[in-house]
Order: structure tokens, then C-alpha cells, then sequence
């Protein structure tokens, strides 16, 4: 759960230190007009000449009065290791970053990678909110969870409390989940639960 909280706070340190254009007299309209576009954006974030993330978007669109970035077809890796290993990974169809809080909403087929916890996460939409540290999508989203040694459940409504680890749904829970015991795994036998979460 850690590899998500820096994750998602690489995502926030890029988009806060944006940069702003000023196109000059608009005509005015019902909307604000995006202070900067860019398009085929790429960005790599180096932390003491190692990359520590790197951020594809196919365009990205800084709102300053109302604090917002809007991104399409992101994808994101974040790297550890001096820059060798990719911890983390994942795409969203759109993106919306909340400048000043941090809080980020994704949109569009969600799907992220965490490879030092071993988990997948794939949903339609998925909420970050910073100040509580919480990942959550609406009550009626379905969302997948997987692992590679065969965990696979599925529920709707997830809500994870990321400073104390808590994962719950708010309901519909089904699929199989697979405890390795380290006990049991010594001699080399597994200990497989089915069941409706």
C-alpha cells in the first residue's frame, strides 16, 4: 500500500509543478479556457540522477482558476532500485488532478499495478484523496482484484484506508482468495480458501 501512496503523490508533484501560459485576451465564453496544453506529453521525474517515475499522457490541459489538471490516456511506471525496477504501473483512460489538495480521480477503465505488493487493481473509476489517504470507488463500481498466485475476487463499492492498511467493500464479494501460510509454505504445501468475501 505504500508503493500507491508515493505513486500517486509522483502523480500530484508533477502536475503541481505544471507550467502556465497567458494566450492573452479571450473572448469570453460560459467556460475557462485552459491556461496550458500540452499533447504527447512525456515526463520523466529524477530524484538524485535516478528517474524515479515516468508519466505518458496523450494530452494534458492545466485549468488555473479552478486548480485542475485534466489528462487523457495516461500511463504511468514508478521505478525503484536506482531507476532499474519498475515498483509500479497503470493506465486510465482520463485523469483529473486537484492541484492544491492532491486528490486525484480516475476514469476510464483504471487499471494499476503494484508489483512489490503483488496486486492488480482494475476498475471504471478510482478516487485518490490525500489528506486521508484513501483509494475508493463509488458504491456501485465493480472492481477486480488479482494476484499472481492465483487470488482473484471481484466486488463493488472498494474503500481502502491506506495509513492502516484496511481494505473493505461495501457489498457483492465474490471470487477466490489464496493464503500462502509461511508455516505451511516451509513445507511447500498451500492452503487454498473459496469462499464469498
Amino acid at each position: 500500500m505504500k508503493k500507491i501512496v508515493i505513486f500517486i503523490t509522483c502523480i500530484f508533484l508533477f502536475f503541481l509543478f505544471g507550467c502556465s501560459f497567458d494566450y492573452g485576451d479571450r473572448e469570453p465564453s460560459g467556460e475557462e479556457q485552459p491556461g496550458l496544453i500540452m499533447e504527447n506529453v512525456e515526463y520523466v521525474r529524477v530524484r538524485s540522477a535516478d528517474p524515479k517515475a515516468k508519466f505518458l499522457a496523450e494530452r494534458a490541459e492545466r485549468y488555473e482558476k479552478q486548480g485542475v489538471m485534466r489528462i487523457q490516456n495516461l500511463t504511468f511506471e514508478q521505478y525503484g532500485g536506482h531507476g532499474e525496477e519498475v515498483n509500479a504501473l497503470g493506465s486510465a483512460g482520463y485523469a483529473s488532478v486537484e492541484i492544491q489538495s492532491g486528490d486525484i480521480f480516475m476514469d476510464q477503465d483504471v487499471r494499476i499495478e503494484v508489483e512489490t505488493e503483488d496486486i492488480t487493481i482494475e476498475t471504471y473509476q478510482l478516487e485518490w484523496r490525500d489528506e486521508p489517504h484513501t483509494l475508493s470507488t463509488p458504491e456501485e463500481n465493480e472492481v477486480t482484484i488479482s494476484q499472481d498466485n492465483g487470488t482473484s475476487f471481484t466486488g463493488t463499492g472498494l474503500h481502502v484506508s491506506a495509513r492502516d492498511r484496511q481494505w473493505e467493500f461495501k457489498g457483492n464479494v465474490s471470487g477466490l482468495f489464496i493464503h500462502d501460510d509461511i508455516e505451511i509454505e516451509e513445507t511447500a504445501e498451500t492452503e487454498t480458501i473459496e469462499d464469498d468475501l
